[in-house]
């Protein structure tokens, strides 16, 4: 009888084990790990192989069960060292003869397989751990980059960041349960892998006069977060040390905000703002140069988004602020089959989308027209009515989550105005790198190019000049610095945002050939100064409400609570004071 328990109990813990290590093969519990869960299985396995050959041995003895679980532990625990017993459990139980000598001989030889195999994936480990620390101390004379985990988005940034010499890149979290095409990925770039979470890795031993980059780049945003305030709590003291989080909630930017962060340069990522920044700044000339005259002799832009999710959205508010500019106009139109996609827009930004602004002109204060198209799928006819009906749109911009519905709507849309006359510029979001080149330049059987641009691919958006070297980032520190201190520009993201802003409107005033924008704030005739003046306040009001904020009901300073986004300032050009206004052409000028 007791063969048979011993047998039963053996099988069951061994596949309880093996089904709970696939289950858990992705978890980042520090004690439930694959591997861990296998050893613990094999282990246990061979402990009730063995109780019945020692329950024999013992027989009669006093003490028996306990003698019996030490030897039986021991000899499990030789197995892993290729020193089983085997032949004992063999003779033993051919006694019992039929299926229990051929189930426990079947079973026993798996495990004396395994056993050793699982010790030396141990020994491999802790040798390849061992192997990180010594190609990392070789590394401490260059320029550390340090990513808390292996991923599409990591090895991006890392190829781009390898293109110079004098660097290291080292990945952390890296297992044997991480994604083999990764690690050959990351061998190929000669990166440096450890096991442990970034937080428990020392990088303290490297030339402190080179540059240490911490990358919190996980998927999710909780643990982006924790990686972050530990790493900053370690290495706040540390000389030339900068962190990179990858964060959009508030709850991460209000953390960031508090915590005391020492020498250590500290930058917040929101990846979908990067993308819009990165669009505008780079290709929003592309709007001013397709816009359309109109009867009044102004030029307008008609702008279409279809998709408002992170990105649809982010970009129907940036395109609100980005369109203020003399001689044009601007109207925004947004597709989404979320019916409250509306609704959503006017609780984020209530004055934005207010009767008193969205499509009336006032004097001095922005001017912009939003349409909201709720509950309206791309493919239902409702939204190819709404198309054709757009006979002047001038730029269009897919974003659906997906990159193959992304590719089929845009190539829908090109054909929709092809019917209608219109010729608008068409972008539509591709994740997949690959698929963006194989795309560039697509053609019908005819030669007929869609003029489809494809943008927000991985390798665009994680890179070296969007990430860590940015243009736009070096010329947004060049507004903040005219009004502020550069310690405000990194360590509040209210300053940091605003000042990205200002960056890449102020590109497109030059591009667009805004008197006045080639002169020092100090040669600006009187008349460009008041229109700079009042440019820059037009746009700055569509900002702030693009950001939610609503006037505080009183032009009193007092009355301003950026907890509440409420701004005193938030009026028309003509109610400001004379400094106010030097404010708006100090920034907006060269």
């Amino acid at each position: 009888m007791e063969w048979k328990i011993a047998l039963f109990a053996a099988v069951a813990v061994f596949i309880l084990c093996i089904f709970a290590a696939y289950r858990l093969r992705k978890t980042k519990n520090k004690l439930l790990k694959p591997l861990s869960l296998l050893f613990a299985g094999v282990f246990l396995a061979l402990v009730c192989l063995t109780v019945p050959v020692y329950l024999e041995e013992y027989a009669g003895q006093s003490m028996k069960w306990l003698k019996t679980l030490v030897m039986s532990c021991y000899g499990a625990g030789k197995t892993f060292l290729i020193d089983g017993e085997m032949e004992l459990m063999a003779f033993e139980s051919a006694a019992e003869g039929g299926y229990i000598y051929k189930a426990y001989i079947m079973l026993a030889s798996i495990l004396y397989v395994v056993a050793p195999a699982l010790t030396f994936s141990f020994v491999l480990s802790f040798f390849k751990n061992l192997a990180a620390y010594r190609n990392f101390a070789a590394s401490r004379s260059k320029d550390i980059y340090v990513f808390s985990c292996l991923s599409e988005r990591s090895l991006a940034l890392a190829k781009d960041l390898m293109k110079k010499p004098g660097r290291a890149v080292v990945f952390c979290s890296v297992s044997d349960e991480t994604d083999a095409d990764l690690r050959e990925k990351a061998d190929d770039i000669n990166a440096i892998c450890f096991k442990k979470s970034i937080s428990l890795v020392n990088f303290k031993l490297r030339n402190s006069a080179r540059q240490l980059h911490f990358f919190a780049i996980n998927d999710g945003e909780a643990d982006n977060i924790s990686a972050a305030l530990q790493l900053i709590e370690k290495y706040k003291n540390e000389d030339n040390t900068h962190l990179y989080v990858f964060t959009t909630g508030i709850s991460g930017e209000l953390q960031l905000a508090a915590v005391d962060k020492g020498k250590m340069k500290v930058r917040r990522i929101d990846s979908t703002r990067s993308v819009i920044n990165r669009i505008l700044y780079e290709e929003g000339h592309k709007l001013f140069e397709t816009a359309v005259p109109v009867e009044d002799g102004e030029k307008k832009i008609t702008a279409v988004i279809v998709g408002l999710g992170a990105y649809g959205m982010g970009m129907v508010k940036s395109l609100a602020w980005y369109g203020q500019m003399y001689g044009y106009k601007i109207e925004i139109n947004g597709f989404d089959k979320d019916k409250n996609a509306f609704d959503r827009l006017c609780v984020d930004c209530p004055e934005l989308m207010s009767e008193k602004y969205n499509g009336v002109y006032v004097k001095g204060e922005g001017c912009y027209t939003i349409n909201i198209n709720s509950d309206v799928d791309v493919d239902t006819k409702k939204f190819a009515d709404r198309i054709m009906a757009l006979k002047d749109a001038t730029y269009v911009i897919v974003s659906l989550g997906n990159d193959e519905k992304n590719i089929e709507t845009a190539a829908y849309l090109r054909m929709l105005f092809e019917r209608n006359g219109a010729k608008p510029v068409i972008q539509t979001i591709v994740y997949d790198s690959e698929k963006k080149r194989a795309l560039a330049g697509i053609k019908n059987y005819r030669g007929q190019s869609y003029n489809i641009d494809f943008i927000g691919d991985i390798e665009s958006i994680y890179s070296e000049n969007v990430i860590v070297d940015s243009e736009l980032e070096r010329d947004a520190l060049e507004r903040h610095l005219k009004w502020g201190k550069e310690q405000d520009f990194w360590d509040y993201e209210y300053n940091y945002r605003s000042s990205i802003a200002t960056a890449i409107h102020f590109r497109a005033r030059k591009s667009c050939g805004i008197a006045g924008m080639n002169k020092a704030t100090e040669q600006l005739t009187t008349e460009e100064r008041d229109s700079l003046e009042a440019l820059e306040h037009m746009r700055w009001n569509v900002y702030m409400r693009s950001e939610g904020y609503v006037f505080s009901g009183s032009q009193d300073k007092k009355s301003r609570n950026d907890l509440g986004k409420m701004h005193h300032d938030l009026v028309d050009f003509d109610k400001l004071d004379d400094e106010t206004k030097r404010k708006d052409s100090n920034v907006g000028a060269r």
